[in-house]
């Protein structure tokens, strides 16, 4: 009996170690993660969702991560950004294939998971009153996907990479355009990369009604709640 146990324990300490060094995230679980946005029947067009890998330590690296969908009939490179979302592939295939996300590294360095956000302009000009209703949107879908993130809408945040130009400007009638600072900071509240450069906008702190209007498009723009 002790050497059957002793072989059972041996057995499940290597499983949990193969989970542990696993370079492959289940598609099905993803597709079920993902498919929520889809199906959410609010408004929803100021935003976006993505799948999204981020580190787990801030030691960790994003420079060459590459996200690769594997199924019986195609392998499918999924492109990340710099923050590390994909557009996610719906797939009726790929699901009843059992497919696979494979990550080139360890995936157990990184969150994965669905990642909502507003969504970017090409023209840079944002009315005040579409990124209010845009927080709104991001506060009320959050709390649907079971996310307490917080008691109500205060602002955005603008988010830039290092070397980009990291310029908002709040445009109101009648006044001289007033440039909102730029600090280091995280693309989103809980990221542990805290190193890009960050525009935030509270609503309380200039008119309702003006213009934000950014110098060059944003990698990313998310909603403040307090």
């Amino acid at each position: 009996m002790r050497a059957v146990i002793l072989l059972l324990l041996c057995l499940l300490t290597a499983f949990a170690c193969a989970q542990e060094d696993s370079d492959w995230i289940a598609y099905r679980d993803a597709y079920r993660q993902m498919i929520w946005f889809e199906k959410y029947g609010k408004p929803k067009q100021f935003l976006q969702n993505h799948y999204r890998l981020r580190p787990r330590d801030k030691s960790i690296s994003m420079d060459g991560v590459r996200l690769t969908l594997n199924s019986k009939a195609a392998q499918v490179s999924l492109a990340l950004d710099a923050l590390g979302r994909a557009v996610f592939p719906f797939s009726k295939a790929a699901y009843d294939d059992n497919a696979e996300l494979v990550v080139n590294r360890k995936a157990s360095q990184f969150k994965a998971g669905p990642w909502v956000s507003i969504v970017t302009r090409p023209d840079g000009v944002y009315t005040a009153a579409d990124l209010r209703t845009a927080c709104e949107q991001q506060l009320a879908y959050l709390r649907y996907s079971g996310v307490n993130a917080g008691k109500g809408c205060v602002g955005v945040q603008f988010t830039y990479g290092r070397s980009d130009t990291a310029q908002v400007q709040f445009h109101a009638t009648g006044a001289a355009p007033v440039t909102l600072a730029v600090k280091d900071g995280p693309a989103f509240a809980d990221d542990v990369v805290q190193n890009l450069r960050v525009v935030v906008y509270r609503f309380a702190s200039l008119p309702e009604a003006g213009q934000l209007v950014t110098g060059s498009t944003p990698l990313a723009i998310a909603g403040l709640f307090e």
